[in-house]
């Protein structure tokens, strides 16, 4: 029972370990706090340190606290996350940044709903819903993937499934990127960046989004907790809704209704001012994907797994390449594109790395704007799609 414990004490503890090491090593905010704790949630599992008999006592009481923390962490971290993101900037971004984020949703999509025929097998139960999630995570990233698995009651073990394929695909991916890719992808879309005064604001820093320096200093403690404390308020009232309209803690509408008042109080300007939200909201989520990274189990892999790991390839590969299509077309530059994809595939901490690597701060809004739209949109549009297919 002891172990118990202290891997639960472990969950908590490594968040914070990676975050102190973004603080202070380039190669981790390279890799990026959530692939760090995908990383070492796998670790967990495939040395079975988190494992227990099972029917013991120590198993139900662990499983007990896994679904406790779980069932709480994303509710709190979605508002964190949305409080800070000033939705007002859509109307000063590129022009060209609506087109990249229209043509990447519509990849996104086309890519999900055709895959979905093609690699649906009758022996995976609730497909229709793996689809939804990877329409979350290829629209925003890991808190839609976590919400829509919350909301729609996915198996745990296929969220670890589908979790670990979705890295082993969009981790080299990022790593093509950041490593070079972006100049193979500009030579394809040879456009400029351009806005319509012409020019883009270039005093953005990265040091913008997701910046844990000061997180616990005592000018920011009081905002912060604030924010957690309006995240409490939220998921009550999504709490009380659900029971008023099912009689149950219904999660679909205690997400959606938590979204959805998160994007209107973030226009208002005291509570998108509240400092160290996101940072926060990343901390909930980093305990998340450490724990369903580590209810990965190897043994699962078979016929059926490895299917759900050729749909989630077929997702990244098709929707990669339409949106590459659809700017083309659309003439955005390369530098938009890869900011638009990684914003899209991996969520808006994933931009600064990228536009670090590309040294084009022109276009850091644009990657960060596309990102939160996709934060708000994301869990709307999964939850379209596990209703829509049959």
């Amino acid at each position: 029972m002891i172990r118990v414990y202290i891997v639960i004490a472990l969950y908590i503890l490594v968040p914070i370990i990676i975050i102190e090491c973004f603080k202070r090593w380039t190669w981790m905010q390279k890799i990026g706090t959530v692939v760090a704790a995908y990383a070492v949630g796998i670790i967990f599992a495939l040395t079975g340190f988190v494992h227990f008999e099972p029917e013991t006592a120590a198993a139900i009481t662990f499983g007990k606290l896994q679904s406790t923390i779980m069932s709480v962490a994303v509710p709190l971290a979605i508002p964190l996350m949305l409080f800070n993101c000033d939705f007002k900037l859509w109307t000063k971004a590129l022009p060209k940044t609506i087109w990249s984020l229209v043509g990447g949703v519509i990849a996104v999509l086309v890519a999900v709903v055709s895959g979905y025929f093609i690699f649906r097998r009758p022996d995976i139960p609730e497909f229709n819903k793996i689809a939804a999630m990877m329409t979350g995570i290829y629209t925003g990233g890991t808190m839609n993937f976590n919400a829509l698995g919350a909301s729609l009651g996915v198996d745990k073990t296929v969220m670890a499934i589908v979790l670990a394929f979705e890295m082993v695909f969009t981790t080299p991916y990022i790593f093509f990127i950041i490593g070079g890719g972006y100049k193979v992808i500009r030579k394809i879309l040879p456009y400029q960046d351009v806005t319509k005064k012409g020019r883009v604001d270039d005093n953005v820093e990265s040091k913008d989004v997701e910046n844990y320096r000061g997180m616990f200093d005592r000018k920011n403690i009081g905002g912060m907790f604030a924010g957690l404390g309006l995240s409490i308020v939220f998921l009550a009232i999504g709490a009380g809704l659900a029971l008023g309209t099912t009689g149950k803690l219904n999660e679909l509408i205690i997400i959606l209704t938590i979204t959805t008042l998160s994007i209107i109080a973030s226009f208002f300007k005291k509570v998108r001012e509240l400092p160290k939200t996101f940072e926060l909201g990343m901390f909930f989520i980093l305990i998340f994907s450490v724990i369903v990274a580590s209810l990965f189990d190897i043994h699962s892999v078979n016929g059926g797994s490895l299917m759900i790991g050729m749909f989630v390839a077929w997702v990244m590969v098709i929707a990669a390449v339409l949106h590459l299509i659809f700017c083309r077309i659309a003439k955005v530059s390369g530098d938009l594109f890869c900011v638009s994809q990684i914003a899209l595939l991996c969520s808006p901490p994933f931009v600064p790395p990228v536009v670090g690597a590309m040294k084009n701060k022109k276009v850091l809004i644009s990657g960060i704007v596309i990102g939160l739209v996709g934060y708000a949109i994301g869990t709307y549009l999964g939850v379209t799609i596990a209703f829509l297919l049959p």
